[in-house]
Order: C-alpha cells, then sequence, then structure tokens
C-alpha cells in the first residue's frame, strides 16, 4: 500500500498509532539499546498489525538523563539510535508500507548540555544568553533561597544555583523536572524561531507530524510567584501547579506552529498532524487546546486514569465526547504508554501470573478503546498482553525519579522493559548481539509467554484481538465522526451504539449477564456466547438496522 492511498483528508480523526519506544523496541547492533535500524527491521510487523503510523520516542542527541526528553541537539540523531541516513532510511520505508511517522518533540525544556545552555552558564546575568531560560536571582540577604517554593514534577526544588565565571555563587535557573532539563523562556522570541527551524528541518525530511511533549507548558507566570501548593507536581506527578502551566499565552504558539503545518499540507496535499501531551484539570480546559486552528488532537489521559468502574468509564467518555468532540476535532483515546503502569497490572493482575482479572480487564478495555468514535494510541507491548516488570532490582533502575525521590512508587521503567520478540530467555531477540548480550533492562523469564512468535501463532492472543480489532475498525464507516448513545444496560455494565450501528458493551462485573444484543458478536475479548456477556468482557455486534459492513 503507498502513502498516496492513504492521504485521504483528515486522515488523522480516527487514525491508530503506536508509540515506538525506540531504545526498547528492537535492537539492531547488538549493544543492548533500540535503534532507528531496529524500528525498520519491525515495520512489517507493525503493518501486518493494522496500525496507521508510529510516534517515536525522541532518538536526539542526548546525555540521557531523562531518556531522551533532555535535548542536546534538536536536529540530529544520537549515535546510540543511528544517524541521519538512517532515519531517512526509516521514514522511506515506512511510507512504502502506508505508515505515517510522527516524531516527538520537546518544547518545554532542553538538555542541559544543550550549547544555548552551556552559553548561558558562561553568560552574565541580564545577558541575551539568560534570557532564553529562567535565570532569576535568589531570596535572601545572600541569594542563597530558590526565587521562589516550586518543586520539580520529579521531586526536589524547582531551581538550581549555578557558579558564576567568577567562581561565586550566582542565579538560579528553573527545571520543572531535572536540573538536566533546564525550562525554556518561551517569553523571548529567540526561543520560538528557534523552534520553528526544527519543525522546518523535520518536515523538510518527510515527517506526518509531530507528538508534542508538556504541551500545556513552554510559559511560566511572568511574576514567577509562590504557589500555594508547591509540592503538587511532584506529589500527583502532572503538571498541577497553575502558574507554571497552562498559562494563555501557549495557545499562539499552538496557533502558530498550525500555521506551519497547514503550509506544508497546502504544497503536497499532505495532512501533517500536531497531537499534544495536555494534561490540564478539566476535557473543558482539553478543548482549548484543539480548536480548529491549534493543536489537531491532544491525548485524552482521563481514560487511561480512571478506575475500572463502569460509572468512572462513562463520565470521562461523555465529558469527552461533549467538550473535545464539539470543538470540531476528535477525542483521542490512549490506555497505555511509556510514563505509566500497564494495563495488565494497572487493573489488578500480578505481574507474575499468565491470566487473571488483570489480563481479561486489559483485553476488555482494549476493545472498548478501539469502539470510541476517534483516534486510538497503542504503547508498544500492549498488543501482546505485557504487564508491568515490578521487580526490577534497584541497581539497574534508570528513572530520574527513583533516582531524584528514592522512592519506587512512581518509577516508569517497568513498561519501558525491551520487547520479547522469539525464543525462551532472554534477549528473546531483542538484540542481534553474541550469545550473552544483555538489553538495557533485564527481562524477566516470563517475558516468554508473551514473545510475539508466540502471539502471532495463537489465535487467542492480544496480538490477534489487536489485529482483529484493527481490521474491523477499518471496514467500519464514520468511526472518526461517530455519535455515541449510550444504551440501558444491567448494573455493571457499560453500553454504546455509534452513528454507523457499532454497538460495544463492557461486563466490568465478574458474572456473566444478559447481552445488549442478540446473536454472536462481531468480535469479543473473551468467550461470549450468544445472547451473554461473560464476566470482565467486552463485545462488538451491529445493530439489526445498521448500515451494512
Amino acid at each position: 500500500m503507498s502513502l498516496e492511498r492513504i492521504c485521504t483528508h483528515h486522515w488523522w480523526r480516527d487514525a491508530v498509532i503506536y508509540q515506538v519506544y525506540v531504545r526498547s523496541f528492537l535492537d539492531s547492533t547488538g549493544d543492548g539499546i533500540g535503534d532507528l535500524a531496529g524500528v525498520r527491521a519491525g515495520l512489517p510487523y507493525l503493518r501486518k498489525l493494522g496500525v496507521d503510523g508510529i510516534w517515536l520516542s525522541p532518538f536526539y542527541p542526548s546525555p540521557q538523563h531523562d531518556h531522551g526528553y533532555d535535548v542536546a541537539d534538536y536536529c540530529d540523531v544520537d549515535p546510540l539510535f543511528g544517524d541521519l541516513a538512517e532515519f531517512d532510511l526509516l521514514t522511506a520505508a515506512a511510507h512504502r508500507l502506508g505508515l505515517r511517522i510522527l516524531l516527538d518533540i520537546v518544547p518545554n525544556h532542553c538538555s542541559s548540555e544543550h550549547p544555548w545552555f552551556r552559553e548561558a552558564l558562561a553568560a552574565a546575568p541580564g545577558s541575551p544568553a539568560r534570557a532564553r531560560f529562567h535565570f532569576a536571582d535568589g531570596r535572601g540577604p545572600d541569594g542563597a533561597q530558590p526565587p521562589n517554593n516550586w518543586h520539580a514534577m520529579f521531586g526536589g526544588p524547582a531551581w538550581t544555583r549555578v557558579t558564576e565565571a567568577d567562581g561565586s555563587p550566582g542565579q538560579w535557573y528553573l527545571h520543572m523536572f531535572t536540573p538536566e532539563q533546564p525550562d525554556w523562556n518561551w517569553r523571548t522570541p529567540e526561543v520560538a524561531a528557534e523552534f520553528d527551524r526544527v519543525l522546518r528541518f523535520w518536515l523538510d525530511r518527510g515527517v506526518d507530524g509531530f507528538r508534542i511533549d508538556v504541551a500545556a507548558g513552554l510559559f511560566k507566570h511572568p511574576a514567577l510567584p509562590d504557589s500555594p501548593d508547591p509540592e503538587a507536581d511532584a506529589r500527583t506527578r502532572d503538571s498541577v501547579n497553575p502558574l507554571a502551566w497552562n498559562q494563555p499565552e501557549v495557545h499562539e504558539i499552538w496557533r502558530h506552529w498550525r500555521a506551519v503545518c497547514e503550509e506544508y499540507t497546502a504544497r503536497d496535499g499532505r495532512e501533517r498532524l500536531l497531537v499534544g501531551e495536555v494534561s490540564v484539570p478539566t476535557a473543558r480546559d482539553h478543548a482549548r487546546y484543539v480548536r480548529p486552528d491549534e493543536l489537531h488532537q491532544a491525548f485524552f489521559f482521563d481514560l487511561l486514569s480512571a478506575p475500572w468502574d463502569p460509572d468512572a468509564f462513562r463520565k470521562v467518555i461523555s465529558e469527552a465526547m461533549q467538550d473535545i468532540a464539539g470543538t470540531g476535532s476528535t477525542v483521542t483515546w490512549v490506555l497505555n504508554n511509556h510514563d505509566q503502569v500497564r494495563t495488565v497490572t494497572r487493573y489488578g493482575e500480578p505481574a507474575t501470573e499468565g491470566s487473571g482479572l488483570g489480563t481479561a480487564r486489559a483485553r476488555a478495555s482494549a476493545l472498548l478503546m478501539l469502539a470510541l468514535p476517534g483516534a486510538a494510541y497503542i504503547y508498544q507491548g500492549e498488543e501482546l498482553g505485557l504487564p508491568e516488570v515490578v521487580d526490577l532490582p534497584d541497581d539497574v533502575l534508570t528513572d530520574p525519579i527513583f533516582h531524584r525521590t528514592g522512592s519506587r512508587a512512581r518509577i516508569r521503567d517497568g513498561c519501558r522493559v525491551p520487547l520479547p520478540w522469539s525464543g525462551q530467555a532472554s534477549p528473546f531477540g531483542f538484540t542481534s548481539g553474541a550469545e550473552g548480550a544483555k538489553p538495557w533492562l533485564p527481562q524477566p523469564e516470563w517475558f516468554a509467554e508473551h514473545a510475539t512468535d508466540r502471539a502471532l501463532a495463537d489465535t487467542r492472543s492480544f496480538w490477534h484481538l489487536y489485529r482483529d480489532g484493527l481490521q474491523l475498525r477499518a471496514a467500519l464507516p464514520q468511526l472518526g465522526e461517530g455519535e455515541l448513545r449510550w444504551l440501558d444496560t444491567p448494573p455493571g455494565v457499560l453500553g454504546f451504539v455509534r452513528g454507523d450501528g457499532l454497538v460495544c458493551a463492557v461486563n466490568f462485573g465478574t458474572a456473566p449477564t444478559p447481552a445488549p444484543v442478540s446473536g454472536t458478536p462481531l468480535l469479543a475479548s473473551g468467550p461470549c456466547p450468544p445472547g451473554v456477556l461473560a464476566g470482565s468482557t467486552a463485545a462488538w455486534w451491529i445493530a439489526d438496522d445498521a448500515p451494512g459492513l
């Protein structure tokens, strides 16, 4: 399938995008770290799965203090992952297979090794070089206290004091994540101009759009005042501080970026996409980011964070359909990503078991997500039913959250363990290195039960559930635009019918219940006899009066 074949207008409205965490996808060099050539080798697998495109985690030059989200050069490839020539090969190969390429761009902060930040450290207070970041004098008679009381999301103060060129204690700089990730000051026009250059660099190389990291960030309150709850971000590990996030000026940036993308779209008719990581208090706040002249879409995280409860799911879905879809955008649904505990574990299953409640609920939630009108993002390994690896030894953990807080409570390494592709023992085909080659994070023995070769061979596997769901999505009309009407269902069951006649129902309980539609379902996440909806199961039907497939 050629890229031109799928270049329909607004392709993104119902697209399913597969998130590739590059260092954990497939290693082509034998160093135990996934790379761009490995991604290229895995493209046929993703085409077979049936996704519409891939989102690549950061592969830019970086000291890797936060696995590439500390960018030292926005217009190159870190040698860990390959080079620009390999990126061009990957883009061309993806397009030949009809797959879109989205890049992860990080505009809120950079690396402390970025040339501009090094220049700022060497420059004097008040200099243009320091104006690109948030440098400020400390409080107290000797400036020994931070400029305000903000705490970083990854733990500890959000400010670090620098040593000036003469060796004296100097100003402080702001970092809302780690000290190795200084925040850009977007009130300085030079920063906006630099990111304009970055966007065009990658658009000129053929990318189909960008996933924007921390899209509600960029601007801070100009006075940098104290927060009434300075530890809120660290406590929730979310963008809660209203003085540091979701400032009104950010919308002008997205209007400009949208205009840049529209400029490229007008050249060749190939629509470029902006999808934001937007963490804001309400669906109504979220909707402001996806107005017609701003971001095309933004991840809707409320479904990911909802407890396994039909009322909770119904509430967040209803709010999204009302507030976000009402802007003319479509909702971007997500259940897993590189920052969150995987659904199999999150929904209640110990990671060492191969089946159980968490597995059944994860399968059911997948069908629910794929049935909802709008777009969906799948995180690598989700289609294999991978649980979280919860027992990684302390000495292998790389997440800066662990190293800054000493706590394992919110670490992210467990969902980033390299994928199992084949075989019965680590490295499970992940690395092509010599015997004994080790992945950058250790894979548990039970990964064998989830290896890709086994999943492909077993028609009852997660992989086949996802593949069948994606095939049916492609066959159903008006998915992105479809309306949604809730059905009257028994307690513990959530059911809806879309405008095209697709019925989806989920039994959140463990006991069987009557199905909302007679007949055999088109697809079910578990055994589902006609007229019955088993416990912890989702199923799809076509209503009797619906248009044919």
